[in-house]
């Protein structure tokens, strides 16, 4: 117990005490009567102790906020929810709640209306890889989305090539670990899987097909779809735009890539980590990624969180890196509603991210470090520095007559690659493609 809390109890004792005292002496020259004292006293006794604990509570919470919240883990989102509402409010001393870590699970669960089976994985599969549910038959799902180490779910590219070698516009978000979100797509347009699969079947500028019926004519037009089907759907085992969408969503829900170094940490494997890692892991916590990027997809975009799954991005406006990196050209969802700032975005996962290069909605970072560094500033309002003298800052606010010192204002380079080094441990085990 320390010295505050010591004081704050004996000032309470004497209180309490002095206040037992003056409540007979009011008793007695209010009701002269016996039993008039003793229901008087009751209700006034009540009343003094309910009120005396109420501002005992606010003391403490003033004192000491990280412990009271901590009593309350099931609200603890909605004060960091409040705090992301402007980023450039956060200040990691604010809310001392611990933050819990938690392992991704080995499978993702599938919607009541569309059970997983291994057959309707097996012709998700097909789907996904078949170029002929495209236009000119040269594009499928994982010419945009590649199952290997060296695209982690995505293309490599800044923004996709579609059909007639036409550029997209946004940068190809990984499919690993996507049955976890929300919402789909950098703009959270879609709400589940099966929604986001018909989307790039009729894009013109992706897999360019004229409608949606024409994918269910071609994919009719072939044999060995209708026998899987019948395989896939055995109560309605006719082709439809819906069981397409079923089937590709069924097999994207096994590209799950748990086991990673983090993972096994978390569970208990304390070699999994480096101290490189363990230090980034801090600082992941401490700079305030947490706040956007958390859960064990890190995403509060995921099934895991009950936060909002969008952010502002960027948060603070007019920065070097908004301008060098064209992100306000693309605003999202929507534009910011105070009209400050940048667009709105849905959070994406960070598994696996130093596989998925380059960066952002426009693709326009090819280095994570940047990345880091970027998100520091626009998102956090931190200093990028190797001064110490700027990882303080301290401000004298004169109405107040008092100083206002904030520290853990600047991320070093050396933090910097820590961070990064932390993220490394997020890359997963593939799933396997045999089925």
């Amino acid at each position: 117990m320390n010295t505050g809390s010591v004081e704050l109890l004996a000032f309470g004792t004497v209180a309490i005490v002095a206040g037992f005292f003056l409540l007979i002496s009011m008793v007695r020259e209010i009701a002269p009567d016996q039993r008039r004292r003793w229901l008087l006293g009751i209700g006034l006794g009540t009343g003094i102790i309910a009120f005396s604990l109420k501002i005992g509570l606010v003391i403490l919470f003033s004192l000491n906020p990280g412990p009271m919240l901590a009593l309350f883990p099931e609200r603890q989102h909605v004060f960091a929810s409040v705090m992301t509402t402007n980023s450039r409010l956060y200040d990691p001393r604010m809310v001392k709640t611990p933050y819990t870590w938690q392992a991704l699970p080995s499978t993702a669960p599938s919607p009541r209306d569309n059970p997983s089976t291994v057959e309707k994985v097996r012709l998700g599969k097909m789907l996904f890889f078949d170029t002929r549910l495209s236009a000119d038959g040269t594009l499928s799902c994982a010419s945009c989305h590649e199952i290997s180490d060296a695209k982690g779910g995505s293309d490599g590219l800044s923004a996709s090539i579609g059909i007639d070698a036409q550029q997209g516009t946004r940068n190809a978000p990984t499919v690993l670990n996507a049955a976890f979100q929300k919402v789909l797509f950098w703009d959270g347009r879609a709400a589940s899987l099966e929604d986001q699969a018909k989307g790039p079947l009729v894009n013109p500028i992706e897999m360019g097909m004229p409608s949606l019926d024409r994918v269910v004519e071609t994919v009719k037009g072939i044999q060995e779809y209708v026998e899987a089907f019948a395989l896939a759907f055995p109560g309605q085992p006719s082709i439809t735009i819906d069981n397409i969408a079923k089937a590709i969503a069924a097999y994207e829900r096994t590209l799950i890539t748990p086991d990673s170094p983090y993972d096994r940490f978390v569970r208990g494997d304390a070699s999994a980590l480096s101290k490189q890692q363990i230090r980034g892991m801090a600082l992941f916590e401490s700079t305030g990624c947490i706040l956007c990027h958390s859960g064990p997809n890190f995403s509060a975009a995921s099934h895991f969180s009950e936060d909002t799954p969008y952010r502002i991005f960027p948060s603070i406006p007019n920065t070097e890196y908004e301008r060098r990196h064209r992100l306000n050209e693309d605003l999202g969802a929507s534009k910011s509603k105070d009209g400050a700032g940048g667009g709105v975005w849905r959070i994406p996962s960070l598994r696996n991210v130093t596989r998925t290069a380059p960066y952002f909605h426009n693709g326009s970072v090819t280095s994570l470090e940047e990345a880091v560094r970027i998100m520091a500033q626009v998102q956090l309002g931190k200093t990028i520095s190797n001064d110490e003298r700027d990882d303080e800052t301290i401000q004298w606010l004169k109405g107040e007559q008092r100083l206002s010192v904030a520290t853990h204002q600047a991320l070093s380079d050396t933090e910097v690659g820590e961070i990064v080094a932390f993220l490394k441990a997020l890359e997963g085990e593939l799933p396997s493609t045999q089925l």
